[in-house]
C-alpha cells in the first residue's frame, strides 16, 4: 500500500522461506512487503531481512530511534523490529529486500551446494543477536552481488536468484560485523519531527523561494538545529533538499503531464525556463526536454 500509484513491489520465492523483493518507490511512505498474505509466514521473531538500497533514502524506526539508509547501504534487521509501513524522506527509493523465515528456510544451505555450509539462523544471530539492527555502508563486495541482481535476464532468473542468495549468505557469514553504522545513523525523534515538519512546508510551497532565515522565523527554531536535522533525515543540506525536491516534482510533471516546461518552471518558483533548465540539468543530469522525450508516459 502506497500513496503513489507509480510505486510497486515485486516478490519472488527463491528457496522455501526465502523471498526476494524488488522495490520501486515514488512516495513518501509505503508498505514494502504488502505482497505478504496473512499467515503466509511464521512469527516475525523468527524472521529477518536484508535490505539493500540502490537509490534514494529510507527511514527505519528501530525501538525509540530513527536510522537511515542511502545509496549502497545494507541493513540487516529482525522483522519484528521493522514496521511494514516505512517512510522515504526524499520520496524516492529503489532497492532489494531478502526476507528469510527461519522456521521455513532450510537449516543449512549446504543441501543446495555441498561447500556452502551457511545456516540462515546463524546469519541472523551474527548481526542481530545483541542489537536491534546492523547497517553497513557501501561495500564493493555487496555492490558486486547486488548490481547483478538488478539486471537479471528473465530466462535464467529463478536459477540466478538461487546463486546470488547463496553468494550473499556466504559473504555475510564471514563479513566483519564489528563495524556497525546503525549507531552513527541514529537520529532522535525530535530531530525527525522538525525535519519532516519543515520539509512538508517546503514541498507544499514549491512555487515560492523560501530561505533558511524565513524558516527560522516561521518555526522559531535556530538555523543550526534546522540544518542538522535536515542533514540527518534527508542526507543533504537544507538548500540542496529544496532544489532536489523541486526537480523531482518537476520530473514527475514532465513524465506524467502535458504541461509546458515554462508552466512547470513557474510552479516550482522559476521565472524563466533557462534558469529552470540549468537547475534541472544539475540535479537530473539532462535537460528537461530531453528528460520528457525519454520518459514521457
Amino acid at each position: 500500500m502506497t500513496d503513489n500509484k507509480d510505486s510497486f513491489t515485486i516478490k519472488y520465492e527463491v528457496f522455501p522461506g526465502i523471498y526476494l523483493f524488488y522495490h520501486d518507490i515514488h512516495s513518501k511512505k509505503a508498505m514494502l512487503n504488502e505482497n505478504f498474505q496473512k499467515n503466509e509466514f511464521s512469527e516475525s521473531e523468527n524472521s529477518f531481512e536484508i535490505l539493500h538500497c540502490r537509490e534514494g533514502r529510507m527511514e527505519c524506526r528501530i525501538e525509540n530511534e530513527f536510522c537511515y539508509i542511502s545509496r549502497g547501504d545494507l541493513l540487516i534487521v529482525r522483522k519484528s523490529q521493522l514496521s511494514d509501513m516505512l517512510y522515504f524522506p526524499i520520496g524516492h527509493y529503489h532497492g532489494i529486500t531478502v526476507h528469510i523465515d527461519i522456521n521455513q528456510a532450510p537449516k543449512c544451505l549446504s543441501c543446495f551446494l555441498k561447500d556452502v555450509a551457511v545456516q540462515p539462523a546463524n546469519i541472523r544471530d551474527r548481526f542481530c543477536k545483541n542489537r536491534p539492527c546492523f547497517i553497513a555502508r557501501s561495500n564493493l563486495a555487496f555492490e558486486h552481488i547486488y548490481s547483478e541482481l538488478y539486471t537479471v535476464p528473465n530466462m535464467i532468473r529463478d536459477a540466478y536468484f538461487k546463486i546470488k542468495i547463496l553468494e550473499l549468505m556466504l559473504f555475510l557469514s564471514v563479513f566483519d560485523n564489528k563495524n556497525d553504522e546503525s549507531l552513527k545513523r541514529s537520529v532522535s525523534p525530535c530531530q525527525v519531527n522538525l525535519a519532516k515538519t519543515v520539509g512538508e512546508y517546503l514541498t507544499g510551497n514549491m512555487d515560492e523561494r523560501i530561505t533558511l532565515e524565513q524558516i527560522t522565523e516561521k518555526f522559531h527554531i535556530s538555523a543550526t538545529n534546522i540544518k542538522n536535522a535536515f542533514k540527518a533525515v534527508y542526507g543533504v543540506p537544507f538548500y540542496a533538499f529544496i532544489k532536489t525536491q523541486k526537480m523531482e516534482s518537476a520530473a514527475y510533471m514532465l513524465e506524467y503531464t502535458d504541461k509546458s516546461i515554462l508552466e512547470i518552471a513557474g510552479e516550482h518558483g522559476y521565472d524563466n525556463s533557462s534558469k529552470f533548465a540549468s537547475a534541472f540539468r544539475n540535479v537530473k543530469g539532462i535537460a528537461p526536454n530531453q528528460y520528457r522525450m525519454i520518459n514521457k508516459k
